[in-house]
């Protein structure tokens, strides 16, 4: 696993990838029209929304050699909403916060949508 790499006067940090997934996935929920992280289960196709101490399940982080952060989210977003405004403000605040967060820059952002579901 890479771990990503901040240098400064007095020496190397080293952040690892869920960290940065746990960070990402707190600001994806702030988003408006998000309803939360998903995971999906791969041998009966359930989407389940993740709690909010389980945000970074719902992303794969992957950090290039180059030191750069390749991030996927997988979401569940609310009903009636347009999806491509949400999508785009969600890749606006992540790439602002988690580069402010990190210090790294962030080289792609994917999103998929799991589901829809209504606001309660």
């Amino acid at each position: 696993m890479v771990k990503g790499r901040l240098n400064n006067e007095l020496g190397q940090i080293e952040v690892r990838p869920e960290v940065i997934a746990a960070y990402a996935g707190s600001v994806a929920v702030e988003c408006f029209g998000i309803v939360g992280m998903a995971s999906v289960n791969m041998t009966d196709g359930l989407v389940r929304l993740l709690g909010r101490n389980k945000l970074g399940q719902g992303i794969q982080v992957l950090i290039t050699p180059e030191n750069k952060l390749r991030i996927a989210f997988h979401l569940i977003v609310a009903y009636g909403v347009n999806i491509n405004a949400v999508s785009d403000n969600l890749i606006e605040n992540v790439k602002y916060r988690v580069e402010a967060f990190t210090g790294m820059e962030i080289e792609k952002i994917k999103i998929y949508v799991e589901d829809v579901r209504s606001i309660d």
